[in-house]
């Protein structure tokens, strides 16, 4: 009885991450296209100047990554998860060396590593199904 409720915790908790970095990521993704939450291209810092494209279109290029990835979780949170993650600690790299948001890249490292608790969760899922 005391496995069983230990399991149904378990896989309320991997429901929660799986839904968190599914939808998390396609509004965020979304949002590259209209701006409403900030104007993403600000984040770039330094390297605007370096960028084969302009700002904008890197940063829709960006969001159509990230809507893949939130669906990628949603249908395979294993490999979505590991996906999310290297995603967020290269995003968490980029802000550390190119901008002065010091702060969201230490946020996305640890969202990085709830990603990581994900896959982890799904694995101890499948494996007690």
């Amino acid at each position: 009885m005391e496995n069983t409720l230990c399991m149904a915790t378990v896989k309320q908790l991997q429901t929660t991450l799986k839904l968190t970095f599914g939808i998390v990521p396609i509004v965020a993704g979304l949002d590259k296209f209209a701006n409403l939450l900030t104007i993403w291209s600000d984040y770039l810092g330094t390297a605007k100047g370096s960028l084969p494209v302009e700002a904008m279109t890197f940063m829709k290029i960006v969001g159509v990554i990230e809507i893949v990835a939130g669906i990628i979780v949603l249908v395979r949170p294993l490999i979505g998860g590991f996906i999310v993650m290297a995603w967020l600690i290269a995003i968490a790299l980029e802000l550390l060396i190119c901008t002065h948001y010091y702060d969201v890249a230490v946020r996305d490292l640890v969202m990085a590593v709830s990603a990581f608790t994900l896959t982890q969760l799904t694995k101890i899922t499948a494996t007690n199904r």
